[in-house]
Order: C-alpha cells, then sequence, then structure tokens
C-alpha cells in the first residue's frame, strides 16, 4: 500500500456497521468513519440532509481527502449531494444489497429471475426490520401505546399489504468475521415460513464493498463512480445507474 495513497473518509448505514468496521480494519488510509442511521431511506429527505451534514463533516477535517459512501442510490437520497472539495467515490448500486452481492449485475440478475424477493442481511436482522413475527410484535407493541384496539389491527393489517408483492425471503451476509451467524439465515427461513414465502440462501461476494475501501486502482468504473467536487449523483436510466453531473451554478 502507497505511503501517499489519499486518506478517505467512510460514510456507511449503521445496518452494514460490522461489515465496514470488519473491511475497513488495518487499513491506515481509512482515516475516520462515520455511521448514519439504517432505516433513512425511508425518508429519502431526510437521508440526504444526514448525509450532506456528514459530508460537510468529513470536508472540514484536513486529514481527509476523498470520501467513501457505503450507500447505493437508496431510494435517491444520495442524489444531489453538495461537496467543494474532496471527491465522492460509491459503488453503482441502487441499495446495500448490491454491497453483499458483490454487483449490480448478480444483483439485477437474481431479481429477473426471482422478480418477487425481500433481501434479509445480519443488520437488517438485528435491526428487526425485516418482515417476520419479531417485527409484527415490535409494531404491534408500538401501535398499541398509541391507538386504539381497532386502530391497532387496521394498522397491522396495512402492514401486511406491502407484504402481498413478495414471495421469496432470500438471506444474504459476508461471513462470520464480518458478522454473519448460521442463526441468521435459519431467522430467514423462520421468516419465510410464516409469510407463505419461498426461501433462499445466497452465498455473499465481499469483493464490492472490500475494494470501496481499498481504493486507487480498485475503482474501476464499471463497479464505481468517482464524482469530482462540486458535482452531484444522478440516477441514470441504463446499466450505469448513477452519474456524475455540475451541480447547478457549478459548471
Amino acid at each position: 500500500m502507497s505511503h501517499n495513497q489519499p486518506r478517505i473518509a467512510v460514510i456507511a448505514c449503521h445496518v452494514l456497521m460490522d461489515e465496514v468496521e470488519h473491511f475497513a480494519r488495518g487499513l491506515p488510509h481509512v482515516a475516520l468513519i462515520e455511521y448514519l442511521p439504517q432505516l433513512l431511506h425511508n425518508e429519502p429527505a431526510r437521508l440526504r440532509g444526514e448525509l450532506q451534514a456528514a459530508v460537510e463533516k468529513c470536508e472540514a477535517n484536513p486529514v481527509v481527502d476523498i470520501i467513501a459512501l457505503a450507500y447505493g442510490l437508496c431510494s435517491r437520497g444520495v442524489e444531489g449531494l453538495r461537496h467543494a472539495r474532496c471527491p465522492l467515490v460509491i459503488a453503482r448500486a441502487h441499495d446495500c444489497v448490491t454491497l453483499y452481492l458483490g454487483s449490480k449485475e448478480r444483483y439485477a440478475e437474481y431479481l429477473k429471475t426471482h422478480p418477487g424477493t425481500y433481501w434479509y442481511s445480519p443488520g437488517w436482522i438485528r435491526a428487526q426490520a425485516a418482515p417476520g413475527p419479531e417485527r409484527d410484535k415490535r409494531l404491534r407493541e408500538k401501535y398499541s401505546l398509541q391507538f386504539d384496539p381497532d386502530d391497532v389491527e387496521y394498522l397491522m393489517e396495512q402492514e401486511k399489504l406491502w407484504t402481498a408483492h413478495y414471495n421469496r425471503a432470500a438471506y444474504v451476509g459476508l461471513g462470520a468475521e464480518a458478522g454473519e451467524s448460521p442463526q441468521q439465515a435459519e431467522h430467514t427461513r423462520r421468516c419465510a415460513a410464516c409469510l407463505g414465502w419461498d426461501f433462499d440462501h445466497v452465498a455473499g461476494d465481499a469483493s464490492l464493498l472490500r475494494d470501496l475501501f481499498l481504493g486507487g486502482e480498485k475503482w474501476d468504473a464499471r463497479r464505481f463512480l468517482v464524482v469530482p467536487p462540486n458535482h452531484g449523483i444522478q440516477l441514470t436510466a441504463d446499466d450505469d445507474v448513477i452519474r456524475a453531473a455540475p451541480l447547478e451554478g457549478k459548471e
């Protein structure tokens, strides 16, 4: 590893904390890591705001040369981030599942074959954020503190509506050292049975997440987008997923 390698700040979703800690460990050019709360993809404007604050914090740190985003497009929450000094680098990915599978091509091929797939990963299971008995129990307890019993039942029925679009629970992790355990795959299998879905245990591929932190020549244009200062991330309508475009007033 070159002593002159640019120093990287990583901004990551908390759902990937174990994986980020493992694959960034021992890399002297990774200067700092900032975590943001998970589930922010459900609130894209809030995600964008918190990412913007984190980018500004990293840019204000003189030891940082480049900012790596351990995110995908994530409900377009990464679009339009402003940065004046440090380039941003991000994997060409719609969401974090691509980071588990190792490439956008592998993700697209799986969904082409299995379009009704809901993905489970170690972080989402720990947060009880994926469909299943534990999530239902947590939501019922939460609603019971705020609403009458009839309203609770109505809200629980509404929760079931969006799961009707899925028919498969796929579990993917990146190995025991990155926070994966056999119990998580079994948990996913139980959730699938409870929901009446098929189950699949998909082998993870850590290459994309690992190379995001290694930097330099690992950031090939097919897998990664390097965004120059005063440019923003934009969704594309092709297989590139995202592109860099000058921000308004910065051409």
